[in-house]
């Protein structure tokens, strides 16, 4: 299988005091999907924008296609590597098509304007994510769910090869948490690579072939997320007690966190499904 991104011994600084991250290495394969989880504040969004090429390594290397991310330019990057930030303040009110047709500005010669095959392309992308009925309206008067949908399809619109999402369901309602984690699985279906950060250890079970868990600065496991998204790593990275088990009911794993006071009696067995154990509450005085 053909690895688009290879990142060995990546490093990153922005003053000498302290070393945001260090000694990452990872590939990425076509159609792969790899979710980075960890706490607030550990460098995931950092590490996304080197992988970007907006921030510029301190140590060790990022590659696309074999050619290392420093020899290229901005233009260049953005016809491989689509990039969705967090949400951020919307000030010029852009129609949601022409929001999403700045996506196709990798692929226009200096000066020109966009054709029809770009706003074919941008339509496409309005399409693909399911936001056709608000395409006329401006962004700033949309939903905080649509307007993370619209930052999909602009990057969509570049027709990337990778595409990488910041904490993509950050500040969204449930509903369109689940809706953009649908989009990601059906992308990476159709071809797409993508790398995203998430808090939730449930949206690497939802959407993922790996996963890694960024703690103090690197990558402290990394692989599939049945073998990485573990009881003993989510404690140690979020400090919380968690329950992993099997769901029949959607046929994956699911990840409940423990109320304080709470323990796990691994000799208890859940009724309907043998061999699963349950949460009972610590009545211990």
């Amino acid at each position: 299988m053909d690895m688009i991104l290879d990142v060995q011994q990546a490093g990153f600084r922005y003053d000498l005091r302290r070393m945001i991250f260090s000694e990452i290495s990872f590939s990425l394969a076509e159609e792969e999907v790899l979710c980075i989880l960890g706490p607030n504040g550990i460098g995931k969004s950092t590490l996304i924008r080197c992988l970007a090429n907006l921030n510029p390594l301190c140590a060790g290397s990022i590659r696309l296609h074999d050619r290392d991310v420093r020899s290229l330019n901005h233009r260049d990057v953005a016809k491989i590597v689509g990039y969705v930030p967090q949400a951020h303040e919307i000030v010029f009110p852009f129609p949601v098509r022409e929001f999403v047709l700045m996506g196709r500005a990798p692929h226009l010669e200096l000066f020109s304007s966009p054709g029809k095959d770009d706003y074919a392309k941008a339509d496409e992308a309005i399409d693909l994510v399911g936001i056709r009925k608000i395409a006329d309206k401006p962004v700033n008067e949309i939903s905080g769910g649509e307007y993370q949908l619209a930052m999909i399809a602009r990057a969509l619109a570049q027709e990337p090869e990778v595409l990488l999402l910041d904490e993509p369901t950050s500040h969204l309602d449930f509903g369109n948490q689940i809706r953009v984690l649908e989009i990601i699985d059906r992308l990476a279906r159709d071809g797409l690579s993508v790398i995203m950060s998430s808090h939730f250890p449930d949206h690497a079970f939802l959407t993922s072939n790996n996963v890694a868990i960024m703690q103090h600065g690197s990558f402290m496991a990394y692989g599939l997320a049945e073998d990485v998204v573990t009881e003993e790593n989510l404690k140690q990275t979020y400090g919380v007690d968690v329950s992993i088990t099997y769901s029949r009911d959607v046929e994956r794993h699911v990840c409940v966190p423990h109320k304080s006071g709470q323990c796990r009696c691994r000799d208890t067995q859940h009724p309907e499904y043998p061999g699963t154990p349950v949460i009972v509450a610590n009545t211990a005085k």
